[in-house]
């Protein structure tokens, strides 16, 4: 490896770091203290700040040169509503909170890349490094710009990158091209008519209408999609009833729908619809359709990617890279930074576990489960991707 040496003389401060804000967890737009911590470091490095965007967010400004062009570096800093089951001595102090997704890794790295630009300054141009709340459903990518992230902080393009469990540490993943899937969420309730359930002729059963449109939304993936547009459509509660004699007035059913484009999700939502509609118009029952768009699919630019490949083998070399990495049909909000603006976003491995001391829960070190926790050796890999990063998209 080619890490950045005063990065890896720094890593046991950012390791103290990244277990301080391990141990304390903020949820999604309450991340004040976090945003404490990130701002006071930026500061004593001279490092000048703006506060504010995206409720609890934090931008970083560093400078140097002449040169107008500028990039921006994103870290999200939320955490999880869950119960934390590790009890080393950084385990979360808060109870059903926990950072079981790595951002207090993503935020320490982050931090360390700053620390290093603002000492040394080896480029020409401005680094901007984001701070971003809420990632975890709360949609804090979009609240930073709507609050005017890229009007105040105009960047040619913009990076991310997240830690991926299983993956070798030391290693990198990206691929250009859709890489993270669109999340959206239904609800559908099906309204029929109440009846005793020794009586059925005299109602109109949700329950039935319900596993009618269950099973035909499903043909929807095998016979209406393309089958090279990778899609997934999971219906993941169904709620009806409360007694064993008694057909209900009305059924419910909630799943999650994740597509890697637009447009395949625009036919899937569509005809959803359409199917309830007439499977229960079918039956006599009416229908209530409800279809939530979160976050669209996350598209890296080709151009950028290819940037970033070239600065992840520069610090781990090229067998450490791997520029074809299997998308995944998990979501994640900086999407909609890459809808706005060319960049990457990217995966560091964080092993299999085996960097976890004693005092680990009981099962895998994967993103969200109550037994992770970030790899601390990822510290001055991460930070030294982001200088490198930095250094080659603004050459001195």
């Amino acid at each position: 490896m080619n890490l950045v040496e005063p990065i890896i003389a720094f890593q046991s401060e950012l390791q103290q770091i990244r277990r301080d804000l391990h141990a304390h967890p903020e949820l999604c737009y309450e991340e004040q203290r976090t945003a404490d911590v990130v701002a006071a470091r930026l500061t004593e490095w001279g490092i000048p700040i703006v506060r504010g965007l995206g409720l609890t967010g934090v931008v970083g400004i560093i400078r140097n040169g002449s040169s107008e062009r500028a990039i921006g570096l994103r870290a999200d800093m939320d955490a999880l509503p869950m119960q934390e089951i590790n009890s080393f001595d950084h385990a979360s102090r808060h109870p059903g909170k926990m950072h079981a997704c790595g951002h207090d890794g993503h935020t320490a790295m982050l931090l360390g890349a700053a620390h290093h630009l603002a000492k040394h300054r080896h480029f020409d141009g401005t680094v901007y490094l984001i701070f971003q709340p809420a990632e975890e459903g709360g949609g804090g990518a979009r609240r930073m710009m709507d609050d005017g992230l890229f009007e105040q902080f105009p960047m040619d393009a913009v990076y991310g990158m997240h830690n991926w469990p299983g993956m070798p540490m030391g290693s990198f993943g990206v691929v250009a091209g859709p890489m993270m899937a669109s999340s959206n969420e239904f609800r559908v309730v099906v309204r029929g008519k109440g009846a005793h359930a020794a009586q059925p002729h005299r109602g109109v059963d949700p329950v039935m209408v319900a596993v009618q449109i269950a099973q035909s939304w499903q043909t929807i993936m095998s016979r209406e999609k393309n089958p090279l547009d990778t899609a997934v459509l999971s219906i993941t509660q169904i709620h009806a009833g409360s007694a064993t004699n008694v057909i209900p007035d009305e059924a419910v059913l909630i799943g999650t729908v994740r597509t890697f484009t637009t447009g395949v999700l625009d036919l899937i939502e569509r005809r959803m619809d359409e199917m309830a509609r007439h499977v229960a118009a079918g039956f006599n029952a009416g229908i209530d359709f409800h279809f939530k768009r979160n976050y669209p699919p996350l598209v890296n630019h080709p151009e950028q990617t290819a940037f970033a490949i070239e600065a992840m083998r520069a610090v781990v070399g090229a067998d450490r890279v791997n520029p074809n990495t299997e998308p995944t049909m998990g979501a994640e909000d900086f999407a909609f930074m890459l809808q706005e603006k060319p960049g990457c976003y990217v995966f560091i491995g964080n092993g299999e576990g085996g960097h976890r001391a004693g005092g680990h829960g009981l099962g895998p070190c994967q993103l969200h489960n109550a037994s992770y926790d970030f790899n601390d050796s990822l510290l001055p890999i991460g930070a030294s991707f982001w200088v490198r990063l930095a250094e080659m998209s603004l050459p001195a």
